[in-house]
């Protein structure tokens, strides 16, 4: 099943592929060759650390190209949502108790950000929002109860 994704979140994600396997991999194979030229292995702690780096490395490498290969990659630019909420979407919010606005972008599960005003569209908040356009309310629940949201704006940038 596809994953969403913007098209910022899959360039992130391909830049650390990148790293990964450029510097990263390289460097701990150093480090596991300067380990072995030290000697016994079996109580050789710098060998020991630089073989669990490799294999976070390996690991990390495998997942980021297993989500780039699911991945549904979504321009929010290019959307035509006839104005109503969907994952990509930029969305102004006023909160009907207190009149503060908030501004929030939905974005895959593993762009989420919250102090960049990124959410996963897997939040309750997201999913609130999902469907719904201007002038609309979204109720939310959230830990302190329901809270009420007017959609003020929606924009695809």
């Amino acid at each position: 099943m596809p994953t969403p994704m913007t098209r910022r979140g899959a360039e992130k994600l391909k830049a650390e592929l990148q790293r990964l396997k450029s510097v990263d991999r390289h460097a701990v194979i150093q480090a596991i060759a300067e380990a072995r030229a030290q000697g016994d292995l079996s109580e050789n702690a710098e060998y020991e650390a630089a073989k669990d780096r490799q294999g976070f490395i390996e690991g990390r490498i495998a997942e980021i190209e297993a989500k780039l290969s699911s991945a549904q990659i979504i321009d929010p630019a290019e959307l035509h949502a006839d104005g109503r909420v969907v994952f990509g979407a930029t969305v102004e919010l006023s909160d009907e108790e207190t009149g503060d606005l908030v501004i929030y972008q939905i974005v895959g599960d593993d762009e989420a950000d919250l102090k960049n005003s990124m959410i996963s569209v897997s939040s309750p908040i997201a999913r609130a929002l999902i469907g719904k356009e201007e002038g609309d309310t979204a109720q939310v629940m959230a830990p302190g109860g329901v809270r009420s949201y007017e959609i003020v704006k929606v924009r695809y940038a």
